[in-house]
C-alpha cells in the first residue's frame, strides 16, 4: 500500500475531535477506500491543557499553527479553527502558498475569501477542499461539482441552517412564539448563546454564496445576498400558514436571471411559505436539505444532518480520501480565472405569490384601505384570514395572486404611515414548486 497521507489538524473543537475519532475508529476501512492510510501526525489548538475526551498523546502538539503549513511530517492541513479572517485565513494562505492541500469546514472564510484562495490553489496546484463548509455531512459540494457536472443548473435552493429549522419546526409543533422556542433551543444546545449568525440568516447566506458559485460557475458574491432572518416570525404566522396550506422555512435561493437580455445573479435568504406537497415542507428539526435543478438531471434533493461533530467530521474525512486518491480538480469545479463575474439581479421584477400579515386597528374601513392600496399597485388577494387578537386590534393574513415583487413594495409604501397599521407588516414569498 502507498505511503500514508499525513494530516496536520488545526482546531480541536467538536468537529476536530470528531475527525480524530473517525480516523481512529474507521482507519482500516478508510485506508482500503483511499488506497493508502490516512493518519494524523500533528495537532494544534488554543488550549493545550483542555480535556477534549480524546487521547492526543499519539500526535505531535504544535503551539504555533502556522508551523503546520510547512511541517515536514504534514501533507494536508485541516483547518477547523473557524472565522472568516484572522488565524484561519492566515493558515489557509500559508498552507496553499506552500503548495500543500487544505481541507476546511470554514464556510465564512470560503464565502469571503474563496476566490482568492481558489486562485492561489490553482496557481500552486494545491487541492482546496471544503465539503464540510456547506450542509455538514451532506455531500452536496461533490454532488454539484462532480455528480451534476454535465448539467446546466438553473436554480439551487434549500434549508441551509439547522438552528432556524429546529426553531421553526418547534414553533409548528408546540404553537409557541419565536422567543420562547429560541430560549429552549439555547438551553438544549441547539442554538448558540449569541444566535445572531443563525437566526438572522448570515450562516445560510455564507453557504448559499458557495453553492451559487459552484452551480453557476460564478464568482462568489456573499455581499450580494439579500438576507432576512426569522426573528419577526410569530406563532400566528405559523398557524395562518398551516391554515392556508403551507409551512414556513428559512430558504436560501440562488438562480441566474436573464432579465433584459443579460445574465445576472439573484441570491436571497428569507423565510418563505413552502407548499405542503414540496419536499422541503417535510424537512424538520435540525436537518438541512438542498435542491438543485439541472436541465437534464431534473430536480436533485440532498438531505441530511447539516451540522454536528460526526456528520461534519465525515465530510472532512471524505475530502481527505479524495486527496489521497488524487481526485481533486479546481476548488469551484472550473478554474478560478474562468468564473464569471455576474452583476447582481434585483427582486423588483420577480413574480411570486406573497404572504402578507398585518396587525391592524379593528374598525370599519381598514380592509377597504388595504384593498385600495393593493388595487392601485396591481396586487390581488387569493386567500385571506382575519381574526381579532386583542381589544381594538385584528390580525389580517393573506396570500396574493402571482405578481411582481414591486407591486408588494408599492402596496406597503402606500400604507406606510397609516394609523390603521399597528406595527410593521410581515412579508414572506411563496416558494414555487
Amino acid at each position: 500500500m502507498a505511503n500514508a497521507l499525513r494530516i496536520g489538524l488545526a482546531g480541536l473543537g467538536t468537529v476536530g475531535t470528531g475527525v480524530i475519532q473517525l480516523i481512529e475508529e474507521n482507519s482500516a476501512l478508510i485506508a482500503r477506500r483511499a488506497g493508502r492510510p490516512i493518519i494524523i501526525t500533528a495537532v494544534t489548538a488554543r488550549d493545550r491543557t483542555k480535556d477534549r475526551g480524546v487521547d492526543l498523546t499519539p500526535y505531535r502538539w504544535v503551539d504555533d499553527m502556522g508551523e503546520l503549513a510547512t511541517a515536514a511530517d504534514v501533507d494536508v492541513v485541516v483547518e477547523l479553527v473557524g472565522g472568516s479572517d484572522g488565524p484561519a485565513l492566515t493558515l489557509a494562505r500559508e498552507t496553499i502558498g506552500a503548495g500543500r492541500a487544505l481541507v476546511t469546514a470554514n464556510k465564512a472564510m470560503i464565502a469571503h475569501h474563496g476566490a482568492e484562495l481558489g486562485a492561489l490553489a490553482d496557481a500552486k496546484g494545491a487541492p482546496l477542499k471544503f465539503e464540510a463548509a456547506v450542509a455538514g455531512g451532506i455531500p452536496v459540494i461533490q454532488g454539484l461539482r462532480d455528480g451534476a457536472a454535465a448539467n446546466r443548473i438553473d436554480r439551487v435552493y434549500g434549508i441551509l441552517n439547522g438552528t432556524c429549522n429546529f426553531i421553526l419546526s418547534a414553533m409548528e409543533r408546540d404553537g409557541r412564539d419565536f422567543t420562547d422556542v429560541l430560549a429552549d433551543a439555547q438551553a438544549k444546545g441547539f442554538a448558540e448563546a449569541d444566535p445572531s449568525f443563525d437566526i438572522d440568516g448570515v450562516d445560510a447566506a455564507h453557504k448559499l454564496s458557495i453553492l451559487a458559485s459552484l452551480s453557476f460557475g460564478a464568482e462568489i458574491d456573499f455581499a450580494g445576498v439579500d438576507i432576512r432572518g426569522i426573528r419577526k416570525i410569530i406563532a400566528a404566522d405559523i398557524a395562518q400558514a398551516q391554515a392556508l396550506g403551507y409551512r414556513i422555512r428559512l430558504i436560501g435561493l440562488a438562480e441566474v436571471d436573464g432579465e433584459n437580455g443579460g445574465a445576472s445573479l439573484f441570491q436571497r435568504v428569507q423565510p418563505c411559505l413552502v407548499p405542503l406537497d414540496h419536499p422541503l415542507a417535510n424537512v424538520t428539526g435540525a436537518t438541512n436539505a438542498v435542491v438543485a435543478e439541472g436541465n437534464f438531471s431534473g430536480r436533485l434533493l440532498f438531505q441530511g444532518a447539516g451540522a454536528g461533530d460526526r456528520p461534519t467530521a465525515s465530510a472532512v474525512v471524505a475530502d481527505l480520501v479524495d486527496i489521497a486518491r488524487k481526485e481533486t480538480g479546481p476548488a469551484f469545479s472550473i478554474p478560478t480565472t474562468e468564473l464569471e463575474k455576474l452583476p447582481r439581479a434585483t427582486a423588483a421584477h420577480r413574480i411570486n405569490k406573497t404572504y402578507l400579515r398585518m396587525l391592524v386597528a379593528d374598525r370599519p374601513g381598514v380592509l377597504a384601505e388595504i384593498a385600495a392600496a393593493m388595487r392601485d399597485a396591481g396586487l390581488s388577494i387569493e386567500s385571506l384570514i382575519q381574526r381579532e387578537v386583542a381589544d381594538g386590534s385584528a390580525l389580517i393574513a393573506m396570500v396574493t395572486h402571482e405578481a411582481r415583487e414591486q407591486a408588494v413594495s408599492d402596496t406597503l409604501a402606500a400604507l406606510a404611515g397609516s394609523d390603521s397599521l399597528q406595527g410593521e407588516p410581515m412579508v414572506m414569498h411563496i416558494l414555487a414548486n
